[in-house]
């Protein structure tokens, strides 16, 4: 199958990378690094976490992140989207102008106990009732499925249980279904044998691969996603993340290097390089680090020496 010409990049690192940061990152902090990452050209920017601050500190200024950035009229085509666990969470989050919600289920059941204290079955019932309000509200709603292809406590996972859930969310009204590899470990093999299963369920279209890179396969993943049709993948600016309940796991694959596959491979995804590397700067130097990506590494060191 011929590669995709356009890829959408759904960005996560504000979210989904910051979350777990033990320091607190300031309201301002974050906004500014959305901000930045819109600059770049991205349209789809994960902004923040609708739980309860007692679970995830980092995410307690949720309301104030989203009204800001909701009320700045320069960012018309750049969407959002927030997590809601729960419908406490989506009441919230509509309250601060929500215009689209993610829901996060597991393909492995000790997962989905130890993430949200509840089995798969009972997270697809209370997600049930996030999909209909979202659905009455004319809410857009996202799917996140967790350790799709392996889990650290159960070891692999079977590519029918991922495509099972899968075809839940995506039968609740979820127009996208984002397929996690929570702790790094898949490869190309086994990351194509998982989207083949979810795609005979689920069209190939409303798919989103979001590979952690904590084997160095992510790369690989995605270009073993490309070959498939994929054309959604989640990416956090300068590699931030990890998960706290998934020892080992690194961060999201870098923005960065996505973008620089994308570019080598023709593929168009509207991102622009330099200012992406700005926004990835920004952020690291704010948390005392160097980016994780490895083009950014490269790139930057180029840039001092030249």
């Amino acid at each position: 199958m011929s590669l995709p010409q356009r890829v959408k990049l759904v960005e996560v690192g504000p979210r989904d990378g910051l979350q777990n940061e033990k320091r607190i990152v300031p309201t301002a902090v974050k906004i500014e690094l959305i901000e930045r990452l819109a600059d770049s050209g991205l349209s789809v920017i994960e902004a923040t976490s609708f739980v309860s601050p007692q679970w995830v500190p980092q995410m307690a200024d949720n309301s104030e992140v989203l009204r800001t950035l909701l009320a700045n009229p320069r960012r018309p085509e750049v969407s959002y989207p927030v997590l809601t666990p729960n419908l406490r969470g989506f009441d919230a989050a509509v309250e601060a102008g929500a215009e689209e919600v993610a829901i996060f289920a597991a393909a492995s059941e000790t997962f989905s106990q130890k993430n949200i204290n509840c089995s798969i079955a009972e997270s697809l019932k209370r997600f049930a009732a996030v999909a209909d309000a979202a659905s009455a509200l004319e809410i857009r709603l996202r799917g996140y499925v967790s350790c799709v292809v392996a889990c650290p406590y159960e070891g692999a996972v079977d590519p029918e249980k991922t495509a099972w859930v899968a075809e839940r969310l995506f039968a609740m009204g979820c127009h996208e279904i984002s397929l996690g590899d929570t702790i790094g470990a898949g490869t190309p093999a086994s990351i194509r044998r998982m989207i083949e299963a979810c795609g005979a369920v689920v069209p190939i279209d409303r798919l989103a691969g979001h590979y952690h890179d904590t084997y160095g396969m992510a790369i690989a993943n995605i270009y073993a996603s490309l070959e498939l049709g994929m054309a959604v993948f989640d990416s956090s600016v300068a590699g931030l993340g990890g998960c706290p309940y998934a020892v080992g796991a690194s961060g999201n694959v870098a923005s960065e290097d996505v973008l620089y596959l994308l570019q080598g491979l023709g593929i168009e995804c509207g991102v622009e390089m330099g200012k992406l590397l700005a926004a990835g700067e920004f952020i690291s130097a704010h948390l005392g680090r160097e980016p994780a990506s490895k083009v950014a590494r490269a790139l930057l060191a180029r840039q001092s020496a030249g």
